[in-house]
């Protein structure tokens, strides 16, 4: 084990945490960091090297547009909206000044595509860990337009395509509250034989 490395990457993996989307603003990665980011969270395990998932940035105007979009979609499937309704949807992608989606995007295959799709959730848990590592804040949602077929195509994904994640990206100045996390020994046991119920 290599002693000047473990401490400060342990350290660093034991304190992550996501961010109220509230709370990230400017400034944004840059396009290097963002590339760096990708190539990071495309070193995942994907058995048979299927790739099975891609990156959509919404950045700048887009991020306006896909708003309207939503707003819009959210009245055709509700009807009319109040202002407040309306004014949520048309912020929801520019709360943070980047969001990268995570597309599940699942290739015709011997390997099941629910281990396709693990490899998807990876790839976006990874998107957050070196986005954290530059020192930006995160936040990875879903959110009811990742289940509606419409708001989908409206977010950039092909028909076979499904959400893995949003991740909000953008700088926080102020340290997160920490919040409760569940005790080792409620979640780790020893193996001792077929499940019995």
């Amino acid at each position: 084990m290599d002693t000047s490395v473990t401490p400060s990457i342990i350290e660093f993996l034991s304190t992550r945490s996501s961010t109220p989307i509230s709370a990230i603003g400017l400034p944004a990665p840059s396009d290097d960091e963002i590339e760096t980011m990708v190539r990071i969270a495309s070193r995942v395990p994907d058995h048979g090297r299927l790739t099975p998932w891609r990156f959509i940035l919404y950045r700048g105007e887009a991020r306006e547009r896909v708003g309207k979009y939503l707003a819009d979609l959210a009245e055709e499937r509700e009807g009319p909206l109040t202002e407040q309704r309306r004014e949520q949807e048309l912020k929801r992608f520019a709360r943070a000044p980047l969001v990268i989606g995570v597309i599940f995007a699942p290739v015709e295959h011997h390997i099941p595509e629910w281990e396709q799709f693990l490899s998807s959730g990876a790839a976006a848990m990874k998107l957050c860990l070196a986005a954290n590592a530059l020192g930006y804040a995160t936040n990875w949602i879903s959110n009811w337009y990742s289940s509606d077929e419409k708001g989908r195509t409206l977010l950039g994904l092909a028909p076979h395509e499904r959400v893995t994640g949003f991740v909000h990206i953008g700088s926080c100045p102020q340290k997160v509250p920490e919040r409760p996390r569940p005790e080792v020994k409620d979640i780790l046991s020893e193996y001792s034989g077929p499940w019995e119920g």
